[in-house]
């Protein structure tokens, strides 16, 4: 089972082209029910399954298909449903990051009865999350039984200034990887730093999936404005492509594949 948000999605979607192929069609089957997505392979008696979680602990952000609302409302000590999903797992892959990085958060604890909520920035609202995750997996995992992944930060190409400094624009039209370069510009260190601690208290319990430096070099790899919008776009959007290039997520097949071919060599 994948958590996380939409890249790591993406990962699944990568993991389900991978291996369809050796699954007859008759016995492979594709469930959504709510934040859940399942292909179920019968031969093998297997599924590669998504569970929509973005925040880790629980959010007014859960719905897949309604999570774009004004404000981000998490309960930072609770993460009793999505968990219920994710016990039954044999390996699980986790990934939050994206969804931290868009302002501040508020906070709803479980023992406040009036909804008053705290507002912190995003980098404190992770870590708040990342412990009470972290405090699941040491009191639940058996890494004998158990296998556990964390993804760390997918990159973004937003800023061509980063890799081309005094340039302006994003990744569109970008054809090839950057090349040559050690500079960690577009990497977001605190919380890198603030990941590794929470992830290094959990040992043997949790392997790192490190995509970070190889991922941060393919500026190309990125769907651009070839995507799904869900609105239309207006002309004066469309009249300059890099305002609405996706520089965040990344093509099928692509480099998602690249971060499953890590994890099959753990696996």
């Amino acid at each position: 089972m994948f958590v996380g948000d939409s890249l790591n999605r993406g990962q699944w979607l990568s993991m389900v082209c991978l291996l369809q192929s050796v699954i007859p069609a008759e016995k492979r089957f594709m469930s959504e029910q709510a934040h859940l997505t399942s292909l179920r392979a019968e031969e093998y008696n297997a599924s590669i399954e998504f569970l929509w979680a973005p925040f880790l602990v629980e959010s007014n952000s859960d719905d897949p298909m309604g999570h774009r609302l004004p404000e981000k409302i998490l309960r930072p000590d609770s993460n009793l449903r999505h968990a219920s999903q994710w016990i039954h797992a044999d390996i699980l892959v986790f990934s939050s990051y994206l969804w931290w990085r868009k302002g501040s958060v508020k906070l709803l604890w479980s023992s406040e009865e009036n909804g008053v909520c705290e507002e912190i920035d995003g980098l404190k609202g992770m870590e708040l999350a990342m412990d009470a995750w972290a405090n699941w997996i040491e009191s639940n995992v058996d890494p004998l039984k158990k296998q556990v992944f964390f993804v760390t930060m997918s990159p973004t190409h937003l800023l061509k200034q980063e890799w081309e400094p005094g340039k302006g624009g994003n990744c569109y039209d970008e054809k090839l990887p950057i090349k040559n370069q050690t500079k960690e510009s577009n990497h977001d260190l605190p919380t890198m730093r603030m990941v590794e601690k929470i992830l290094s208290r959990l040992g043997s319990k949790v392997s790192v999936i490190n995509i970070t430096h190889l991922t941060a070099l393919r500026k190309d790899g990125h769907p651009s404005i070839y995507r799904k919008f869900y609105g239309k776009l207006s002309l004066e959007k469309l009249a300059n492509p890099s305002s609405y290039s996706d520089c965040i997520h990344w093509c099928l097949p692509g480099v998602s594949d690249v971060w499953n071919e890590l994890l099959f060599q753990f696996l």
